[in-house]
């Protein structure tokens, strides 16, 4: 029977197959490098489009901070400019009520009292001077009680001895001022005046 070597021919494909394991093995290498480096340089724009995103959101948020800034700073404005439209608007209501006040303080003047001192703060008045009977200042604090402008007259000290003036006695009272109900307040007259037609 003839025997055939088959030594080489093995070894020749060992060899091959050798040399086709290290060929996919450096390929694959290769590939995986490449691979690799690609989503290395993928990741890196993604974070750097990330941040530039970013970047571009944080000068908005910046931008809307300052005019969220600004519309805050008007509201105040506005807040504090209606308030003292609302004060110039009661202040001007309220004139002819000092007028009307005054007018009828005079007005309530008996004879024998003469007045040394006025004050009025919001609706209290204070009233001081001098007269020459006790009876004087009764017809006084009468015709305040009856005044339309004036109500609730007290009494607060009369004495002689105090005056600067002799024989005259010096007296401090308060009242309340009065609206008479005809007359609108200050807040409805500016109201009244908000509602008027424009020409």
């Amino acid at each position: 029977m003839a025997h055939i070597n088959l030594l080489p021919w093995r070894t020749a494909l060992n060899r091959e197959r050798k040399r086709q394991f290290t060929v996919i093995a450096a390929g694959s290498g290769m590939l995986s490098l490449l691979a690799l480096v690609y989503i290395h340089i993928h990741m890196n724009g993604l974070v750097t489009g990330q941040e530039a995103r970013n970047k571009f959101l944080d000068g908005k948020i910046e931008e809307v901070e300052k005019q969220i800034k600004e519309i805050q700073t008007l509201e105040t404005d506005k807040q504090n400019l209606l308030a003292r439209m609302k004060i110039i608007q009661t202040l001007q209501g309220s004139r002819p009520e000092i007028v009307h006040l005054f007018q009828e303080i005079t007005q309530t003047m008996p004879e024998g009292v003469y007045l040394t001192q006025v004050n009025v703060s919001g609706n209290n008045i204070k009233i001081e001077g001098v007269a020459e009977s006790n009876a004087n200042v009764s017809a006084l604090m009468r015709n305040v009680d009856t005044a339309a402008w004036m109500a609730k007259p007290v009494l607060d000290v009369i004495d002689s001895s105090k005056s600067e003036y002799p024989g005259l006695s010096w007296f401090s009272m308060h009242a309340t001022q009065h609206r008479p109900a005809s007359e609108p307040t200050a807040e409805q007259k500016g109201t009244d005046k908000a509602k008027e037609p424009k020409p």
